[in-house]
């Protein structure tokens, strides 16, 4: 059996005397794109936060194989995992190619070909450069954002909310971004969203998570038939 390139076993998360998971297990494939569905506060994002290991955690979390139990968020970036927090998180005061710059600051050597590689996928970043990043609208601020975490070349992308606050056509981009760096790169996603069916769409997998436990998971498809998913996440 092939062993996931990423788990979650028992993994309990806490802001300060609050527990926001209660257990959570779960696997993401080499190669896979996943996705984590929910309500607000039902935990998606503090599921990626234990992962980059940016709050206080317990349980068992390994990557290729390896613990990140006691890892940096640094030392996890480094080994192969790029996080693209809710929010976007640019840098609104650098220009859109010094937030790609900083994208890849764990990497040694020229970056010429990262950056052909993100105009390919996002050809306008060629033309904005220059520009600052604060004066980008929200959905190219989202497109930079994810630009920003490919500089790193992650074998594990982490996406929340890539979806929040945008137009429909926007949010297809970036799922097809999305999609061709899998399908083409071999990238494994794990995405965090409240869009369930563009979501579905994407994933070959999926996770329901409720009030910080694992509620269902199984194949995209038998769960987009799944009752309890139609009527709460895609509205019928």
């Amino acid at each position: 059996m092939t062993t996931p390139l990423l788990e979650l076993q028992d993994v309990e998360a806490r802001y300060g005397p609050i527990k926001a998971l209660h257990g959570i297990s779960l696997e993401v494939g080499e190669n896979r794109i996943v996705a984590v569905l929910g309500a607000n506060g039902a935990g998606k994002t503090t599921t990626l936060r234990t992962i980059s290991n940016t709050v206080r955690r317990s349980g068992e979390i390994r990557f290729a194989g390896k613990s990140l139990s006691r890892r940096s968020p640094e030392a996890i970036v480094r080994m192969g995992v790029a996080h693209v927090p809710e929010g976007r998180g640019t840098f609104a005061e650098l220009t859109v190619k010094e937030n790609l710059r900083l994208g890849a600051y764990t990497r040694r050597g020229s970056l010429r070909d990262d950056f052909d590689r993100v105009r390919t996928l996002f050809p306008w970043i060629g033309e904005r450069a220059d520009q600052q990043a604060g004066t980008l609208s929200g959905g190219e601020q989202q497109m930079l954002a994810l630009a920003r975490a490919i500089m790193a070349r992650p074998r594990l992308l982490l996406l929340d909310e890539p979806s929040l606050g945008l137009a429909p056509l926007v949010i297809s981009e970036i799922f097809r971004v999305v999609k061709e760096l899998n399908e083409k790169e071999g990238t494994t996603v794990l995405v965090v969203e409240q869009n369930a069916n563009i979501a579905l769409q994407a994933a070959d997998t999926a996770y329901v998570l409720e009030v910080g436990s694992v509620a269902l998971s199984g194949a995209s498809d038998v769960l987009r038939e799944h009752e309890s998913v139609r009527k709460s996440y895609l509205g019928y």
